[in-house]
């Protein structure tokens, strides 16, 4: 039995973590909760009082929080190459790039999804300022290439690609070349396509 195990549902943000299970390779069982009725029960709850998804269970670790799945993920099995080395720039780049996805760009996205208007008043008050100025910036991130920290891929690819890709899906990040060319990157990747096909079984089962 694997001491990796991953809380999850297939319409979630859970997928984030499932694609990094998937690029790490090691064995990991999947629990699948429903919305209103697992996911809010006691047993859940006692993972994550939240009673959202994803968590993840790592013997007698546990993580919440997508980009911080991630992020342990890729610590705890350097050998998997899923983190750039410490010390070298690339590292640097690395966090920058998760955390801003996980911070403005989520906080651009959910905005717009929402119809929120923000003055520029406002705008100093708020992480992500603006939803033009967030994205024109994660746009740059794209532009060394082909990946977040250059040639190698990494979690920050996992987490800000899944973003990148539902934000062209749903429409809450405008088309551009530079992240339909990076989004066609990853959906090539064999572990992404694993975790699209585990989800949609699961899915078609609900």
């Amino acid at each position: 039995m694997s001491n990796l195990t991953l809380y999850t549902n297939p319409q979630s943000r859970g997928l984030i973590a499932h694609w990094m299970l998937e690029e790490l390779g090691e064995p990991y069982e999947t629990v699948w909760l429903d919305y209103a009725t697992s996911m809010q029960a006691p047993e859940y709850l006692a993972v994550n009082p939240m009673g959202k998804v994803p968590a993840l269970k790592h013997g007698d670790a546990l993580v919440t929080e997508t980009a911080a799945i991630c992020a342990y993920l890729a610590d705890t099995f350097p050998a998997k190459n899923l983190i750039p080395p410490a010390g070298s720039p690339q590292r640097a780049t690395y966090y920058r790039w998760l955390f801003f996805a996980a911070g403005p760009v989520e906080q651009a996205v959910v905005t717009r999804s929402q119809k929120w208007s923000v003055t520029p008043e406002q705008e100093g008050f708020l992480g992500f300022g603006n939803y033009n100025k967030t994205i024109s910036t994660l746009r740059s991130a794209l532009q060394p290439g082909p990946y977040i920290c250059g040639e190698q891929f990494t979690a920050a690819d996992v987490y800000v690609g899944s973003h990148i890709s539902w934000g062209l899906l749903f429409g809450t990040i405008e088309k551009h070349p530079d992240f339909e060319a990076y989004a066609q990157r990853l959906y090539a990747r064999p572990a992404y396509q694993r975790t699209q096909q585990l989800n949609e079984v699961r899915r078609e089962q609900a």
